[in-house]
Formats: C-alpha cells, structure tokens, sequence
C-alpha cells in the first residue's frame, strides 16, 4: 500500500509539474472578424504558426479594431488575450495607457511608411482610406474630400461607426486633418450623402457590394481584391487631391502575454514571410513585412495619394472623445 501510495504521490507531482507547461501550449490572439473569416488571412496564419509552434492558436474576434480596445479596457486583468491584433496607430497611445501591454523587445525592419520604432506595437499591415465607388453607378467620382463633402445629397455613401470602427475612425480624422476647427459642419454637409453608418468594415462592404449604396468608405487596396479575385475592374477608389490618411494596423502582447513564451515567437513570425505572405490577398492591404515573392501587378495600378495625412498616436488620445461627440452631435440627429 505504501508503494501504491508512494507512486500515486509521484505521478500527481509529475502531473503538477507538467501543467504549467502543457497551460503554455495554447496562444489566444484577439483580433477582428475580417481576419478571421474563411476569406480572410486568419486561417492561413492559424494553419502556419500552428505548423511552426506546435501549439494550438486561438482567434476570438470582435466586430472591428476600436471594439478590440473597448474589450481589452472593459476585461483589464482578466482578459484572456495574449496577443491583440488589429489596433491601428490611432489607438496605440490609449492602448498603452491601459497598462495591459508589455514591450515586445523585437527589432525588425518594416515597410510601413516613415519607418517604425514603437516598443510596444509591431506593425503587420498598412493601407491608405478612400471612397471606394462602383463604376456602373457613377461616371465621375469625387476629385476631393470637399467634394464629397460639399456635393450635395447623392450619390450616396456607407460608412463605419468611429466608436467602434478603425475605418470609421479613420474617416473621422481625414475629416478633422483637412477641415479642422470646421469639422462638425463638413460633417452636418456630409450626413445628407450618408446612406447608413455600420458597426464595422465588414458590414459597409457588404451593402456596397449588393449594390445598396454606390460608394463606401474603404481603401485603396480594395479594388485590387475585385481585379485578382474576379477579374473586374467595376470598383475604383477615388483619389482626392487633399490626400489620403494612412493607417497601419499593430499587433501588441499583454501582460498576460508575458508568461506566454508563444506570445512573443508570435510577434516573430508576424514579421516573416508565412505570415506576411497571406496579408496582400486575404486582408487587402500592403503587407508590413517581407513577403516571399512580389505583389500581384494589380498593387502597382492603385490609387498613390499625392499626400500622406495622419495624427500623433498621443493627438488621437487627447482629442478622441470630443471628435468623436462633435460627429455623433450631426449624425445622431
């Protein structure tokens, strides 16, 4: 019986040991729910990394970019994440100043415009917003934001929520970079062309492409899904002479995530080809990294804005709430 004992003692230290590794085996990334559709990059990246860590990669995916921050910030401590996929530079600053990120302590070498340098965020893609506009239903698209803004009721547009949308909020800033001080009426101007404002990206394209509205808010990469994948050119981005605000989209580790050896290995292979790889022709956007081969030619026909526009990750914190009740006091009308 004291052998019984002995070994059963045994075992169950063994079994103590073990668990802290076996915890370590499994990665959960939150994201958004683009990434993770059938179309999207996220199984491919899923199938790749689980090739490479022999591991299990865990997707939990909310409606768009901003809803990630909402969630992180409502579960704080408590959250499941690992990995959060799918802030853009927009959000960086007040991601940080939740305290859930660690530094990823990775030096990489990126194509994102203007270079990068950030401790905390690694990027994984870029891309420029645009007014997105079916052929078909327009003859001539608007040449500036102003004329979009300044056209009158039609044709009209569908555009996200910057509440819980990075597009949207995207939008929100063009605006703001090129009106300034008169943002909220170029926004009263801009809600008579306004079909319907949608929680995500997903959602607009959709309407869009059903042909409710003849314009979206979207990038100018969109159109190079519709050349590759069907082999049209119906949907263009209009090019605005003001320019065109860019946005790179970030991946961070939580503080969570520091336990997790598989969080930063994951922050690693973002930056590499079998993850970059996927980005050009899943998620539609230039990807951050090295690929292994060059874009497909219909990259080289998109929309080059003539000007780049952005915010200060630390000027989109300060001022986000009160754009974004300067938009909601117009469109909430």
């Amino acid at each position: 019986m004291r052998t019984i004992l002995t070994t059963i003692s045994a075992l169950a230290a063994t079994i103590a040991i073990a668990l802290p590794a076996l915890a370590q085996e499994r990665l959960t990334v939150y994201t958004y729910e683009s990434f993770t559709a059938d179309w999207g990059p996220g199984p491919i990246v899923e199938k790749a990394f689980e090739a490479q860590c022999g591991c299990e990669l865990e997707f939990i995916a909310v409606a768009d970019g901003v809803a990630l921050l909402n969630r992180i910030r409502l579960e704080g401590e408590a959250s499941e994440a690992d990995i959060v996929l799918g802030l853009d530079t927009n959000l960086t600053a007040e991601a940080k100043a939740t305290g859930l990120f660690a530094p990823h302590g990775i030096t990489v070498d990126t194509a994102v415009p203007g270079g990068w340098s950030d401790d905390t965020f690694l990027p994984f893609d870029w891309g420029y917003f645009a007014v997105v506009y079916d052929t078909e239903a327009i003859e001539t698209p608007p040449a500036s934001l102003a004329e979009l803004v300044e056209g009158g009721a039609e044709p009209k547009i569908v555009i996200q929520d910057p509440r819980s949308s990075t597009p949207g909020l995207g939008l929100l800033l063009w605006v703001k970079a090129v009106y300034g001080d008169e943002a909220g009426a170029a926004w009263e101007k801009l809600s008579e062309r306004v079909l319907t404002v949608t929680p995500g990206w997903s959602e607009a394209y959709g309407l869009f492409t059903n042909g409710e509205a003849p314009m979206v808010l979207s990038y100018t990469t969109s159109p190079a899904y519709h050349m590759i994948a069907e082999d049209t050119g119906r949907y263009r981005a209009a090019s605005f002479e003001e320019g065109h605000y860019l946005q790179v989209e970030v991946a961070g580790m939580t503080r969570k995530g520091v336990d997790n050896p598989l969080a930063r290995q994951f922050l690693e292979f973002m930056m590499t080809p079998a993850f970059q790889d996927a980005i050009p022709e899943t998620n539609w956007m230039f990807p951050a990294g090295e690929t292994s081969k060059p874009l497909n030619p219909a990259f080289e026909s998109l929309v080059e804005p003539s000007r780049t526009l952005s915010f200060s990750p630390e000027e989109v914190a300060r001022n986000r709430k009160a754009w974004v009740d300067e938009w909601l006091a117009v469109m909430s009308r």
